[in-house]
C-alpha cells in the first residue's frame, strides 16, 4: 500500500514533466513554482482583458469639446504618460520601505478596489455622462496594465537565474497568452451572446485578480521560508539607494532596453490610434445615427466598439498563445535571444509595408495589427522579460518598473503628439502615418542589434551583466 501511495505522486510528476516538456525543458523540482506563476499571470491577464474593451467603448462615447475620436484617444494616452511619470518615484519610495510581498499584493488590491468605483461612474448610471470619466478610466486601466504585469515579471525574474529563466519564461508567458485569450473570449461571449453590457465586466475583472494576489502571497511566503537562494535573508544584497532614473542612466544595457521598449510601443500605439479612428468611422458609416436618439446611438457605438475589440483581442491573443506554446521556446533554443529580438520588427515592417501598398482599409489594417500584436504579445514580451534575467536584484524592481511604465506610456504620449501634430497642423494622411511607423521600426531594429552586441561583449569579456547594470 505504501509503495503504491509513493508511486502515484512520482507517476503524476513524471507525467507532468513529459507534458510540459512539449513546450519547454523542465525538471521535476521546477514544476510547482512554474505552474503557480503560470496560473498567476493567467489570472492577471484574464482580469485585464475582461476590462480592456470597456476602455475603448467608454472612450468611444466620450465627448470633449471639438476633439475627434482619434484625438481624444491620443490626448488620453498623453495624460497617461504624465501620470505614470509622477507615480514612478512613489513606487520606488514604497519599494524602499515596504516588504516585497506586501508591496506586490498592495498594488493589486489598489486596483481591485477601484474596479467597482468605475462601475458606479459608468455612463447612464449616476449621470448620463460624468465629464472626463472615460478619460480617467482610460488612464487608470493603462496604469493597471503596465504596473501589475511589470511587477509580476520583476518578481519572476527575482526567482530564477538566467539559464533557468530562459527555459521557463516561455512557459510562464504562455499563461499570460492563455489568460488574454480567455478574458477576451469571455468578454465577447458575455456582451454579445448574454447581453450583459460591457460595463458589467468591471465587476467580474476583480475576481481573477484577487485569486492571483493570493497566489503571489503563497509563492512569496513559501520561497522565503524555504530559503530560496535569491530570497534568503542572509544572502540579500543591500538595496540600491539611487532612484530608478539614475540606475537606468548608469547602465548602457538598461538604456538600450529602455529605448527598445519605447520604440516598440511608439510603433504599436501609433497603429492602435489609427485602428481606433478607422473602427469609429466604419461604425458611423454602418448606422444612420442622424435618425436615432442620442441614447440609442451611444449604446450602439459602445456595444459595437466593445464587440469589435473583444473579437480582435481574441484573435490576437489566440495567435499569440499558439506562438507562445509552439514557437517561442524553439526560437530561443535554435536562435537564442537574437531570434526573439529580431523577428518582431520584421513582422511589423511587413505589416506596415503591406498597408502602405494596399491602401490601408480597415480590413487590411485589422489583419496587419492582429499579426503585429500577436507577435509582440508572445515573442517580443518573452524577449523583454528575458533581457532582465542578468540584472542584479539591487536594481531589478526599480529599473524594470520604471522602464515598463515610463517608456510604455511615454511612447503613448509621443504617439499622441504625433496624432495631434499630424492631424491638426500637417494634415497628414493615413499613408504618411504608416510611413512614419516604418521609419520608427527601422530604429527599433537597430536598437535590437545593439542589445545583442552588448550581450556578446559581456560574454566575450566574461563580464557579469548584473555588475554593469548597477555600477555607478
Amino acid at each position: 500500500m505504501t509503495d503504491n501511495n509513493n508511486a502515484n505522486p512520482r507517476f503524476i510528476q513524471t507525467a507532468g514533466v513529459k507534458f510540459l516538456s512539449f513546450f519547454t525543458k523542465i525538471y521535476p523540482g521546477e514544476i510547482r513554482l512554474t505552474i503557480t506563476l503560470f496560473t498567476t499571470v493567467f489570472l492577471m491577464l484574464t482580469a485585464y482583458y475582461l476590462a480592456k474593451p470597456v476602455r475603448e467603448s467608454w472612450l468611444a462615447v466620450s465627448v470633449i469639446a471639438d476633439l475627434s475620436k482619434i484625438e481624444i484617444k491620443a490626448y488620453s494616452g498623453f495624460l497617461q504618460s504624465i501620470v505614470l511619470m509622477a507615480l514612478i518615484p512613489v513606487y520606488a519610495h514604497l519599494y524602499d520601505r515596504v516588504p516585497r510581498g506586501k508591496l506586490l499584493i498592495g498594488v493589486n488590491f489598489f486596483f481591485i478596489l477601484l474596479f467597482p468605483v468605475f462601475w458606479l461612474l459608468r455612463p447612464g448610471f449616476l449621470a448620463e455622462q460624468i465629464p472626463f470619466a472615460g478619460v480617467v478610466f482610460y488612464v487608470w486601466i493603462g496604469i493597471f496594465a503596465v504596473s501589475v504585469v511589470a511587477q509580476f515579471w520583476a518578481f519572476a525574474a527575482d526567482l530564477y537565474d538566467e539559464s533557468d529563466g530562459k527555459r521557463l519564461f516561455p512557459l510562464i508567458a504562455l499563461g499570460a497568452s492563455s489568460g488574454a485569450v480567455i478574458g477576451s473570449w469571455l468578454t465577447n461571449y458575455l456582451v454579445k451572446d448574454l447581453a450583459l453590457g460591457s460595463y458589467s465586466m468591471l465587476l467580474l475583472a476583480p475576481v481573477p485578480l484577487l485569486i492571483a494576489s493570493w497566489l503571489i502571497y503563497v509563492v512569496d511566503r513559501r520561497e522565503t521560508q524555504q530559503g530560496h537562494e535569491h530570497l534568503a535573508a542572509d544572502d540579500e544584497p543591500d538595496e540600491d539607494p539611487r532612484n530608478a532614473f539614475r540606475i537606468i542612466m548608469s547602465s548602457r544595457y538598461l538604456l538600450l532596453i529602455a529605448t527598445f521598449v519605447f520604440l516598440l510601443n511608439w510603433v504599436t500605439t501609433n497603429g492602435e490610434n489609427i485602428l481606433f479612428a478607422a473602427v469609429q468611422e466604419s461604425i458611423a458609416n454602418s448606422y444612420d445615427f442622424a435618425n436615432m436618439s442620442a441614447e440609442e446611438a451611444s449604446r450602439i457605438q459602445q456595444d459595437e466598439t466593445a464587440t469589435f475589440y473583444s473579437k480582435i483581442y481574441f484573435w490576437v491573443n489566440l495567435i499569440g498563445m499558439l506562438l507562445q506554446a509552439f514557437v517561442v521556446s524553439r526560437l530561443l533554443f535554435y536562435g537564442g535571444i537574437a531570434g526573439v529580438l529580431l523577428i518582431p520588427p520584421f513582422v511589423s515592417l511587413a505589416g506596415y509595408g503591406a498597408m502602405t501598398a494596399g491602401g490601408g482599409g480597415v480590413g487590411l489594417l485589422t489583419v496587419a495589427k492582429t499579426a503585429e500584436n500577436a507577435t509582440n504579445y508572445s515573442v517580443t514580451n518573452t524577449a523583454r522579460h528575458i533581457l532582465w534575467l542578468p540584472v542584479a536584484r539591487e536594481a531589478l524592481y526599480k529599473a524594470k518598473a520604471a522602464i515598463d511604465t515610463m517608456c510604455v506610456r511615454f511612447a503613448d504620449g509621443l504617439a499622441a503628439v504625433t496624432v495631434i501634430i499630424g492631424t491638426r497642423f500637417l494634415g497628414a494622411t493615413t499613408m504618411e502615418f504608416f510611413l512614419l511607423n516604418i521609419v520608427i521600426i527601422l530604429m527599433w531594429l537597430i536598437v535590437a542589434v545593439l542589445i545583442l552586441k552588448e550581450r556578446r561583449k559581456w560574454e566575450a569579456d566574461k563580464l557579469e551583466p548584473s555588475t554593469a547594470a548597477i555600477q555607478a
